[in-house]
């Protein structure tokens, strides 16, 4: 068994995986050299979401108590 027999190359068609190129080598360097420069970077606080839900819920309530409100003054319920 020879080196090429266990370790098959690739053919020049297989080359399906890599998708074609949108950008110029040009363009594709400046937006690299854009994202590397730190403009696009932004801290941002961590994602909580109980407190999210807790907000949707309070939000829920608060609607539904209003609407319960409005009823009993139109005397509906």
């Amino acid at each position: 068994m020879s080196n090429s027999e266990s370790s098959p190359e690739p053919s020049s068609g297989s080359d399906s995986t890599i998708p074609p190129k949108k950008l110029s080598d040009e363009d594709q360097a400046r937006v690299d050299r854009y994202l590397k420069s730190g403009h696009n970077d932004v801290e941002r606080k961590p994602f909580r979401p109980f407190l999210l839900l807790g907000i949707i819920l309070a939000v829920l309530t608060l609607l539904s108590l209003l609407s319960l409100f409005i009823a009993r003054t139109k005397g509906v319920v």
